[in-house]
């Protein structure tokens, strides 16, 4: 960028048609030092940029809108509290464009929500959330009562002496955890250095077995879910095929012919054996030749 153009971003060129007694470069050009966030000036509204305080609802859309997020809004004073302006910001939701309204309430030091939306209520046990419950404004007035404020010193008094000794443990603990620095943070750099000794390992090993991730060490979890699992035998899977098969057959698929027939060839391989057994043992008795016995069997085979 040259020096002319800088000036001119800057607003610092003042071109030859300019003369002191023609006001400042604003007045000279005919515009606000504030440029477009002062197009609305004359309606007594300024463009700035605001922040949400607090989530809240969207009522164009339903979705939340969450704290810290910024928006272009108009800012214009709507009324006064004694001498505090009350300033009004509308802008519009990113997600619908639905115009939400929010104002300043000096009285009670807060934002409230005209129109366009609504607060997220988030409620909490301060027990809970180990804090200390504020006192509410009815408290206040309470206390300005002398005999009220002596039994809530009181109570004070009482919580003070049951949490003293919970406190004073946890400074001790507190104060011999950081009495050394550097053995802290030579420990902790080398539990760092441990780590990703382990992460490299785990890595290599990851690398070695041909996997693209890096498995996690082994856990007794792990070995327990693995012994639970049980894997189907080749018994058990020839079993359930011949199950399937059976299942997939139609009772009706042979003929009533087909039944007898192979009936009366179960039957006569039955009788033949029972023939083979009768000769073998007359055999080995002495009762026939192993001449007839070869003829014998050679018939029944015919037969």
């Amino acid at each position: 960028m040259s020096s002319l153009a800088a000036a001119r971003a800057d607003n610092f060129y003042y071109p030859p048609e300019w003369e002191p007694k023609k006001g400042g470069l604003n007045k000279f050009h005919g515009q606000h030092a504030l440029r477009e966030r002062a197009r609305k000036i004359d309606q007594g509204i300024l463009i700035i940029r605001f922040e949400m305080p607090f989530n809240i609802w969207c009522g164009g859309c339903e979705s939340m809108i969450a704290k810290g997020v910024r928006f272009n809004a108009e800012k214009k004073q709507v009324g006064n509290y004694y001498s505090t302006k009350i300033w009004s910001f509308t802008m519009k939701s990113a997600c619908c464009r639905h115009e939400i309204v929010i104002q300043t309430d000096p009285k009670n030091c807060e934002y409230l929500i005209i129109s366009g939306a609504r607060k997220k209520i988030e409620e909490y046990d301060p027990e809970d959330a180990e804090t200390m419950v504020l006192p509410v404004e009815n408290d206040r007035s309470k206390m300005a009562d002398p005999f009220k404020r002596l039994e809530h010193e009181e109570g004070d008094l009482k919580k003070k002496k049951e949490a003293e000794p919970r406190l004073v443990r946890l400074q001790r603990i507190s104060d011999s955890r950081h009495f050394d620095d550097y053995a802290l943070n030579k420990s902790l750099r080398a539990k760092l250095r441990d780590q990703k000794k382990r992460v490299a390992d785990e890595e290599a090993d990851s690398r070695k077995a041909g996997l693209g991730i890096r498995l996690l060490p082994p856990s007794q979890e792990d070995s327990l879910a693995a012994s639970r699992v049980k894997f189907a035998t080749k018994s058990e899977r020839n079993r359930k095929d011949n199950r399937a098969r059976i299942h997939a057959t139609s009772i009706f698929s042979k003929s009533s012919t087909t039944c007898v027939n192979d009936t009366t060839r179960l039957e006569l391989e039955a009788k033949r054996r029972r023939i083979n057994v009768s000769a073998a043992s007359k055999l080995l008795l002495g009762g026939i030749k192993p001449s007839s016995f070869s003829s014998a069997s050679s018939k029944h085979r015919r037969v």
